[in-house]
Parts: structure tokens; C-alpha cells; sequence
């Protein structure tokens, strides 16, 4: 068994129509997810230390980061935006749009 790139693997794996739909449909969960931990890295944070200033624990980011977490409340959101400097938005679009 060879290692693949993980790009490769990612464009192999969504040439599968089934595949590509399932991402598709998490994609706002999976950008909220890079903003974080964009906004994380760039200020040289580790998740303990953003917890830390959100009086959180690390597994809690490590949940949002994940893109898997679906409960995330605005409250969560607001307080993850301040620990970051960052101001939330939020935002309806039609879909399809």
C-alpha cells in the first residue's frame, strides 16, 4: 500500500458523485471550522490557549475545529470571535444560490 497525497486523495474521493453531494453539504460546517483555526494559527494559539481566554475547555474547540460539531451556538460563536479579535457574521442564502 502506497501513501497518497491527501490532495489526490480528497480529488479521487470527490469524483464520486454520492461523495461529492455528502461534502457538499458540509461545507459551511468545514469554512466555519478554517476560519477558527486560520484565526487560531495565525495568532500562534494552541486550542488550550483559546480556550483559555473563552473560559472553555480544549476538547470544545477541538470539536468546532473538527467541522464535525453540529450544535454550535451563536453564543459559542460570539465568544470564539472575541477570544479571536474577529467579528462573527452571519449570513441566509437561498439555496441553490
Amino acid at each position: 500500500m502506497t501513501n497518497k497525497p491527501y490532495r489526490e486523495f480528497r480529488a479521487q474521493q470527490l469524483a464520486d458523485p454520492a461523495v461529492r453531494k455528502e461534502y457538499d453539504a458540509l461545507e459551511t460546517e468545514f469554512a466555519l471550522a478554517r476560519e477558527i483555526l486560520e484565526l487560531r494559527l495565525e495568532q500562534n494559539l494552541t486550542q488550550k490557549e483559546l480556550a483559555e481566554r473563552m473560559g472553555t475547555s480544549q476538547p470544545a474547540i477541538a470539536r468546532v475545529e473538527s467541522g464535525n460539531y453540529k450544535n454550535v451556538s451563536l453564543t459559542f460563536i460570539r465568544r470564539l470571535a472575541e477570544a479571536l479579535g474577529a467579528n462573527p457574521e452571519i449570513h441566509l442564502r437561498k439555496k441553490g444560490a
